[in-house]
């Protein structure tokens, strides 16, 4: 089971696991902190989770009386740090604007801690500031740094959407942006209407890029002549969140909104990129026949009937034989 409690309302949410605990949407509740247990409300009563989430802190339980009177002790005094801390920067004459003050009581090797997160344009040296708080505070002092970002985290506050800013509800980490990401989304360059709370490019730019990264890589380039379903025409703008591209027609010169499916065909893909489309059905052309050479005529000249020997003919033949084997035996004995 997972739960979600905020320490400042509308604050960012935490993530616990409620263990045998199960508090209600507003109830006090204590959360481990690295100095010791401190109470905050819960904004979502704790509920099952189709998926596995292991390592979350488990909660302590529900705040009790003494918890509360502690915990509202210590706003008071964060409170009074702040007003005492501005009052001696302003008297020692520093470049530094208070962000916010943390006061800490359950610490093992201190009795009270008092945490002063400033900024500033560059490096301050506050040894005596440190004195005159310490001798005010009556407390350990420490004062850290902190950057344009972390200081509307820690601050607060609404965006250019009219919502609270994502650093100070849900983004845990600030990632890069840069001028490209703006240019890439066709916005204006202008520092007033692309920079954030924090004098910083808004992180809100990041967060669509991606989709404008891929739309561009596919989408027709301004000023392509592409083939619509209403005629042939100029690409004159794009539309990414509607995925459509903004075509004017050769024929009647009108604006037409058109799918960028309908503008990137896979027959305009292929003559555009001279590839073979995955789609494309190949065609099997028919074997040719292998004819063998016909044979040369042959001309037969007529062969002239002979008429069959009688038995008269045969007789007087024979003689002939006997005689020539006659003679060639009186010429064999002499």
């Amino acid at each position: 089971m997972v739960m979600a409690v905020s320490f400042e309302r509308y604050g960012r949410l935490y993530y616990l696991d409620p263990g045998p605990h199960r508090p209600r949407v507003g109830e006090k509740v204590l959360v481990p902190t690295d100095d010791g247990p401190e109470v905050a409300e819960c904004v979502w009563a704790p509920q099952f989770v189709t998926e596995e989430i292991g390592g979350l802190p488990l909660c302590d339980g529900i705040a009790t009386t003494a918890d509360l009177d502690r915990d509202e002790q210590n706003r008071q005094r964060r409170a009074d740090a702040r007003v005492i801390a501005k009052r001696l920067i302003r008297q020692h004459d520093l470049p530094m604007k208070v962000v916010g003050i943390d006061f800490v009581d359950r610490r093992a090797d201190v009795d009270q801690l008092v945490i002063v997160y400033f900024s500033a344009p560059h490096r301050v040296d506050f040894r005596e500031l440190v004195r005159d708080l310490a001798r005010g505070l009556r407390a350990r002092i420490e004062l850290r740094q902190v950057g344009a970002r972390d200081e509307a985290r820690l601050q607060g506050g609404i965006g250019p959407c009219g919502r609270d800013l994502c650093c100070a509800t849900f983004l845990k980490d600030f990632e890069p942006v840069s001028v490209r990401m703006a240019k890439d989304q066709d916005l204006p360059l202008n520092p007033l209407k692309i920079s954030g709370a924090c004098g910083r490019l808004m992180c809100c730019l990041k967060y669509e890029h991606p989709l404008y990264q891929e739309y561009n890589a596919k989408a027709p380039a301004v000023g392509t002549a592409v083939e619509t379903p209403a005629g042939d025409g100029v690409v004159v703008g794009h539309n990414v969140p509607s995925d459509t591209v903004v075509v004017r027609l050769a024929a009647s010169g009108r604006r037409c909104a058109c799918s960028r499916a309908d503008v990137c065909s896979p027959r305009q893909q292929y003559e555009a990129s001279s590839t073979t489309t995955p789609d494309a059905v190949a065609v099997e052309l028919p074997t040719p026949v292998r004819r063998e050479p016909e044979p040369e005529p042959q001309i037969v000249e007529p062969v002239a009937e002979v008429a069959p020997e009688t038995t008269e003919e045969r007789r007087q033949r024979k003689p002939r034989r006997r005689r020539r084997l006659n003679h060639e035996e009186g010429e064999a004995e002499q």
